[in-house]
């Protein structure tokens, strides 16, 4: 058994999900993901069962653990209680950690959540908010998203949930530093800030430089399309 193997034994959310995997394939028939992408949650709950360092290397650097949506239906439906979703996250930490995650296109969109929702929640407190979702980058939320997006200020005062004011109504307020102290201080403690650090040197071990890691993002921001940024051999 390798040191990859006994990391994610010991990882809590692991030890919760799987439970005596018979490998019966309900997961795979309930999952929404399986039907639109080349993934299976029976496969992946296989590969951690096997206990095969080499196996669990190459799923750790593949798309595939980033594919689930986390709707937990195969918890619901596992004959055994087994939770392949569960399984999932500790699996997306390792890779993390390790900096797998960087082989694959799906894992290095994890700078784009890094950069917005992680941080929005240490400086805003909250993952998401209306200036991140640009037009450019959701056009299918139409014509009228497009007017908000551009009228935002101005819109939210004539709704009296005005923006970027303390304790007022909707995710524009802004969060009392004494509480945001003590957020931080969780995200600190749990080790989310160390995962946060650990896809920033990731990406760079992964693309050269932090320059080359700034002309990714800045490609993003760009085209919201990570797959336009040409990734060399190393």
């Amino acid at each position: 058994m390798g040191n990859l193997v006994n990391e994610l034994k010991r990882d809590i959310q692991y030890r919760h999900g799987m439970n005596a995997c018979l490998n019966c394939g309900v997961c795979t028939a309930v999952c929404p993901a399986a039907e639109v992408y080349e993934y299976s949650p029976r496969e992946v709950m296989n590969i951690c069962q096997s206990e095969d360092e080499a196996w669990l290397i190459k799923l750790l650097k593949s798309d595939k653990i980033w594919f689930c949506g986390q709707c937990f239906s195969c918890k619901t439906r596992c004959p055994r209680s087994n939770s392949p979703a569960t399984v999932i996250l500790a699996l997306r930490r390792l890779s993390v950690r390790h900096g797998y995650f960087a082989e694959s296109e799906k894992g290095r969109q994890q700078l784009f959540a890094k950069r917005i929702f992680g941080e929005n929640m240490l400086k805003r407190g909250y993952t998401l908010v209306a200036e991140n979702i640009s037009p450019e980058h959701f056009p299918e939320l139409g014509e009228n998203w497009e007017y908000y997006y551009e009228h935002m200020a101005q819109m939210r005062e004539w709704w009296d949930v005005p923006m970027n004011k303390q304790n007022s109504a909707g995710s524009h307020r802004v969060i009392p530093e004494k509480d945001m102290e003590e957020l931080r201080a969780i995200y600190q403690k749990t080790g989310a800030v160390a995962l946060m650090e650990a896809v920033e040197k990731g990406m760079e071990k992964k693309l050269g430089s932090k320059a080359e890691v700034e002309k990714f993002w800045e490609n993003w921001v760009e085209t919201a399309d990570s797959r336009n940024y040409e990734i060399k051999d190393n």
